[in-house]
């Protein structure tokens, strides 16, 4: 961005800045010491996702644990991806995205999950949050639990989509995707007194991770400004436990 005299500052979103390796989280004892969420009290839950692959991210090892125990699985899929490569065919990009999402699905075990797709626009949720707030409440009636994107990620679309399944009435846990990357150990943004874990298995996070690895339009450089999901952030998303936020 170039600074012309009398220009208005605008200062770059926390995911554009330089970020926090994992090796800072792993070596963070705060993260073990979380306490346990009781998933055996779940027997169904919703699972909102923002964009393809968020739900596999955040939430990837929990899912192969409930679909394992025999909970009712329900995937709102808020949007396509559609936007992710500028430039790009959109509808394409959608049609691969949501590919993506379906070998990942498998890859983790979660062959029976229920995939509602509501195909909003893509980096545009904030301008339907109402909308999606009413189709959440729809959609999440007689679950048990829902579990959404975090709403102060830092990235828009998912802070609409974890404040629509806010106002959805549920009993809902949020999931950090983006947070990995621009807070710290400790950072006091983090409602850390309001976070569990779910502790995955060796068996699981190997699964996990062979999903992560069906995102190729997210893994790889398609047009010249690297991938959407550099091996850095990635890291954050292979360590053997999940996070959820109150």
């Amino acid at each position: 961005m170039v600074n012309r005299p009398g220009a208005r500052r605008v200062a770059p979103n926390r995911i554009d800045r330089p970020g926090t390796a994992e090796e800072a989280w792993d070596s963070w004892l705060g993260l073990r010491h979380l306490p346990i969420a009781d998933l055996g009290t779940w027997s169904s839950v919703v699972i909102v996702a923002a964009h393809p692959d968020d739900e596999v991210l955040g939430v990837g090892g929990t899912m192969a644990l409930l679909a394992a125990a025999g909970a009712r699985l329900r995937l709102v899929a808020v949007t396509d991806g559609e936007a992710c490569h500028p430039g790009a065919d959109p509808a394409g990009i959608a049609r691969a995205r949501t590919a993506e999402s379906a070998a990942a699905l498998d890859a983790l075990g979660v062959r029976d999950i229920e995939v509602v797709r509501l195909r909003l626009p893509d980096t545009g949720l904030a301008g339907c949050e109402d909308e999606l707030a009413i189709i959440l409440r729809e959609q999440c009636a007689g679950f048990d639990m829902c579990l959404a994107p975090w709403e102060a990620d830092a990235h828009a679309d998912h802070e609409a989509a974890g404040r629509a399944a806010r106002q959805a009435g549920q009993d809902v846990l949020t999931y950090p995707v983006w947070m990995w990357h621009w807070a710290k150990p400790g950072d006091l943004r983090v409602p850390w007194r309001q976070a569990c874990r779910v502790p995955l298995s060796a068996d699981v996070a190997a699964r996990k991770r062979s999903a992560i690895d069906a995102f190729a339009s997210q893994l790889t450089d398609r047009d010249g400004a690297g991938p959407v999901l550099p091996a850095g952030i990635v890291a954050h998303f292979t360590r053997r436990q999940e996070v959820l936020l109150r």
